[in-house]
């Protein structure tokens, strides 16, 4: 189907002193400000991250704002996806560990679902999903709780900070530095990042996301991106790109060579992160998501975090059930276990046009 006209996609919808309408350039600006002064703010509904999901996967903007009386007071970044294995849907957001409506009253909140439901029959979809970080669950939606979000609040120095830790975690940390591992930060390090990164996305037997995407994000958002690495005797062993955003370091993407583990890399790392956070006065940690019962979910439950069910909200319009696209999914296991043993560089070429079929 072709792709709605800009028209159609800035009509307007009002329910009482609501207007909803479709998002445009013209608007950017005062989406991320209102997006930035949210205490719940994420980069996922920046326009930055709009802009990068656009560019590189070419996914069908169909984004929504509210206002009353010309104020923004509410935001959905939402993309139409259509291929055959997800079907077509809407998302929001794709390749994001949160989504869904950032609302600054429950009037805006309901105006912004209700245009998405309409969207959603308007485009013929079979679904939609809303990644909410939190939310009260919706007559119609089914809430899937298959990811949990791990944050904490930082302490107001790096000592402090330590002493929340759990032995283990300090122990693992002390290896770290006792191996002689060494940080270097800056963006420049993205070539060497990525093939870290397309290790361990071919280790979890899942296609890794395209180097494209990763420049575009650091592209995006500029200042507000970062890459850091570990380096043993000057070879990075571990990195981690992330995003610092309203006060809140979100590290995002991670890559690991085989050599990390011995060395404690990934918790030398991030302990790193978390020590130059709390110098830069940086407030929140935001270590995403992950699966219950998965190598990720037990070395994040280690670092003291609060941990809280991601309530994602999915209206089945054409589905009896809720689609499950996870790599936990057991029909999804024979192929998971046989691309974990896919050669690199074939697994660097493919999984880019496999990985867009899931976003």
């Amino acid at each position: 189907m072709a792709a709605a006209s800009s028209q159609s996609m800035s009509s307007d919808v009002e329910s009482p002193s609501v207007v909803v309408s479709g998002f445009h350039p013209g608007i950017t600006a005062q989406w991320d400000l209102f997006v930035a002064t949210d205490p719940h703010a994420t980069p996922f509904h920046s326009t930055a991250w709009m802009r990068a999901v656009g560019s590189v996967f070419n996914y069908e903007n169909r984004s929504l704002y509210a206002q009353i009386s010309g104020k923004m007071t509410g935001v959905l970044p939402l993309f139409l996806v259509s291929n055959w294995i997800v079907g077509r849907c809407l998302i929001s957001s794709p390749f994001a560990d949160y989504g869904g409506i950032m609302a600054a009253d429950e009037a805006s909140w309901h105006a912004l679902l209700g245009r998405a439901m309409e969207i959603a029959s308007e485009e013929k979809a079979d679904f939609l999903e809303l990644r909410q970080k939190m939310t009260i669950p919706q007559p119609g939606f089914y809430q899937r709780d298959l990811y949990v979000g791990f944050e904490t609040e930082l302490a107001a120095d790096t000592d402090s900070q330590l002493r929340k830790l759990p032995r283990d975690t300090r122990y693992m940390i002390r290896k770290g530095q006792k191996a002689g591992l060494e940080i270097r930060e800056g963006l420049d390090q993205l070539p060497e990042f990525y093939r870290l990164f397309s290790l361990n996305w071919r280790r979890l037997g899942t296609p890794v996301l395209p180097r494209k995407w990763l420049e575009a994000l650091a592209h995006e958002f500029q200042a507000e991106a970062d890459l850091v690495t570990a380096r043993l005797q000057g070879h990075p062993v571990a990195g981690v790109f992330s995003f610092v955003f309203a006060n809140t370091l979100f590290p995002h993407y991670c890559g690991a060579s085989p050599e990390a583990n011995a060395v404690a890399a990934n918790n030398y790392i991030y302990w790193e992160l978390m020590s130059r956070s709390i110098e830069q006065g940086v407030k929140r940690f935001d270590f995403g998501r992950s699966k219950r019962n998965t190598g990720a979910y037990q070395f994040k439950s280690s670092w003291n975090m609060e941990i809280k069910t991601l309530p994602y909200q999915i209206a089945t319009l054409k589905l009896k059930a809720p689609p499950n696209f996870s790599p936990a999914n057991p029909k999804f296991a024979i192929a998971s276990k046989l691309w974990s043993h896919v050669p690199l560089q074939a697994s660097v070429w493919l999984g880019p046009h496999i990985v867009r079929w899931f976003p």
